[in-house]
C-alpha cells in the first residue's frame, strides 16, 4: 500500500554519538523525502560532531572518529536538512522520543529554528510496539519478510522503516493511511516539548511532569514563583524544552497586556 499524503513526510534516521539528547551529538543522517505524488528523494551525511565518539558507540552503527574528522559538521549542514524538511511531516523509528528530540536540540544549537507546528510525527516503533512489540529487524522480517542488512547504519534503518510502515497499512484495516492519525496513533503521552519535562493536563494545559512542581500547572508556578524560570534556564534542560518554557512566559506576559 501506497502512503496516502497530503504534504511531504520526510523519514529519517540518526547515528550519534550516545543516547543523551542535551548533550549528545548525531555523526549520521538519512533521511527519505517521499511526495504525495510518489515521488521520492534522499541524502545521506556524515557529519563532525565535534565531540569524540565513543568506542563503544562505535562498534555498534560503524561511524568512527576518523570517519568523520574531514566531514561537516551539523551547522554546515543545518540549512540544507532544513530546507530538505520544511513544511514535512516527520517520520522514523522511535523518532518521537529520540531523533525528533536530538534533531531539534542540533537544530537550534546551529542558530536555526525548528517546532512541529503545522506538521505531524508519526513513529513507527510505537505502531509496531502496540501491535507486535518487536524490533526494527525483528519488524523488517515479521511485515516484509526480509532480513535487515546493515542494521545501524542511517540509511539501511531509514529505508527499512519505510518499507515497514507501508507494510503496516497493508496488514491491519484499523489503521488508516492518513498521517495525522498515524501521528496521533503511534504517541505514547502527548507533550509539549520533545524530552517529556511539560505534559498537557485533561484541559489542555501545560503542566510539570518532575520535580518539586510535577503536575502543576507552568503558568501558575511561573507566576508564584518567577525565579523557578531562571533556574529552569540556566539549568542542564533541553534547548527545546526552554524553547517551550519561554513560549509560555511570553504567552502569559502577552495576555496580560
Amino acid at each position: 500500500m501506497q502512503l496516502n499524503l497530503t504534504k511531504p513526510i520526510c523519514f529519517f534516521d540518526l547515528e550519534t554519538t550516545g543516547i543523551n539528547i542535551s548533550k549528545d551529538r548525531i555523526v549520521e543522517i538519512s533521511i527519505l523525502k517521499v511526495f504525495p505524488n510518489g515521488n521520492k528523494e534522499s541524502k545521506t551525511w556524515l557529519v563532525n560532531p565535534e565531540m569524540p565518539i565513543p568506542a563503544e558507540v562505535s562498534l555498534i552503527h560503524g561511524v568512527t572518529d576518523e570517519r568523520v574528522a574531514n566531514e561537516p559538521t551539523f551547522k554546515e549542514l543545518a540549512k540544507e536538512i532544513s530546507i530538505m524538511t520544511k513544511d514535512c511531516d516527520l517520520a522514523g523509528f522511535n523518532s518521537n522520543r529520540f531523533d525528533i528530540p536530538l534533531l531539534a536540540e542540533e537544530m537550534l544549537r546551529a542558530d536555526m529554528d525548528f517546532d512541529m507546528k503545522g506538521r505531524v510525527a508519526v513513529d513507527v516503533q510505537t505502531i509496531f510496539h502496540k501491535m507486535e512489540k518487536r524490533t526494527l529487524g525483528a519488524a523488517y522480517k515479521f511485515y516484509c519478510d526480509k532480513s535487515l542488512e546493515n542494521a545501524h547504519t542511517a540509511e539501511a534503518d531509514t529505508l527499512a522503516t519505510y518499507e515497514v510502515l507501508k507494510a503496516q497499512l497493508d496488514r491491519y484495516e484499523d489503521l488508516e493511511n492518513d498521517t495525522k492519525f498515524l501521528a496521533e496513533f503511534s504517541v505514547h503521552k502527548k507533550f509539549a516539548d520533545f524530552a517529556g519535562f511539560i505534559n498537557f493536563n485533561e484541559d489542555g494545559e501545560e503542566c510539570f511532569s518532575f520535580g518539586k512542581h510535577k503536575n502543576k500547572k507552568v503558568l501558575d508556578v511561573l507566576d508564584k514563583e518567577p525565579g523557578y524560570f531562571g533556574w529552569l534556564l540556566n539549568a542542564d534542560f533541553p534547548l527545546y524544552t526552554k524553547k517551550v518554557l519561554t513560549a509560555i512566559k511570553l504567552r502569559a506576559f502577552n495576555n496580560k497586556i
